[in-house]
């Protein structure tokens, strides 16, 4: 199994290799590398696909130590030297859209263009915070319990059969992984004022269904991004569109692609 030592990380990735362009896409909070099979599946061997664990996620090994996503920002852009790779397109669902947003502030000249899937530029919405935090609280204490993780299957994916592949994930992971990356989800900075400064070609997918990141914000998100190409509306699609509804995503992911 491919591992990559970065910023006293152990990473789990994978690389489907070739001499295609190179892809990183970069998975949400609490999913893994393998939300992104069908676009590996489509997009491989054309591009060169890189998948991986991010901190506190599937298999990668984890410090336990607090961490924001520049952090995890700093994790891709390394993940990429460990690779041999100078420049890439950086994508990203939710969690792994905060982050590579932020690598392509921290490193510009590496980023050839972003693929953006139901994320936002802000900040989680204040009202519904209390209720985050007893969802985390709850499953410190307890456990993925069934009731718990039902909920939280339902705002990030919303299909039955899927939801119970995933929750049996989460059952296999450290209790303790739900804290660090859930204060790093909760805490995170504002990028909005700084997306102009972003000038890469971008392309936003947003599913119609997104519960955790309503529409609205990707209607803000890809105004506000000079090189955005388009916002891609994945009909019905949840929190994970890209997962639930590949039909409707790897058709405009692989135009956008190759027409850089």
């Amino acid at each position: 199994m491919p591992f990559a030592e970065v910023n006293g990380q152990r990473l789990r990735f994978e690389d489907s290799g070739g001499n295609g362009p190179p892809v990183i896409l970069s998975h949400g909070f609490l999913m893994d590398r393998e939300m992104f099979a069908p676009q590996v599946e489509a997009l491989a061997p054309e591009f060169r696909v890189i998948t991986w664990d991010e901190r506190g996620h599937g298999e990668t090994e984890f410090d336990g130590q607090p961490f924001t996503y520049w952090d995890s920002a700093r994790d891709c852009l390394g993940l990429l030297d460990h690779l041999g790779i100078g420049r890439a397109v950086l994508g990203g669902m939710s969690q792994g859209g905060f982050l590579s947003m932020r690598a392509a502030l921290l490193a510009p000249d590496r980023v050839r263009a972003l693929v953006l899937i139901d994320t936002q530029s802000g900040t989680e919405d204040p009202e519904r915070m209390p209720a985050y935090r007893q969802m985390q609280q709850t499953w410190l204490e307890h456990g993925p319990l069934d009731e718990l993780t039902q909920i939280i299957a339902n705002l990030i994916i919303g299909d039955p059969e899927i939801n119970e592949h995933w929750i049996a994930k989460w059952r296999e992971l450290p209790r303790e992984n739900m804290r660090a990356p859930a204060d790093c989800l909760f805490d995170r900075d504002d990028l909005t004022d700084r997306l102009g400064e972003i000038t890469c070609p971008v392309i936003v997918f947003h599913g119609t269904a997104d519960m955790s990141i309503e529409i609205d914000k990707a209607e803000q998100l890809s105004g506000a991004l000079p090189g955005c190409t388009g916002l891609v509306r994945v009909e019905g699609g949840p929190h994970a569109a890209n997962l639930t509804h590949p039909d409707q995503v790897n058709g405009p992911l692989l135009e956008f692609l190759r027409s850089l």
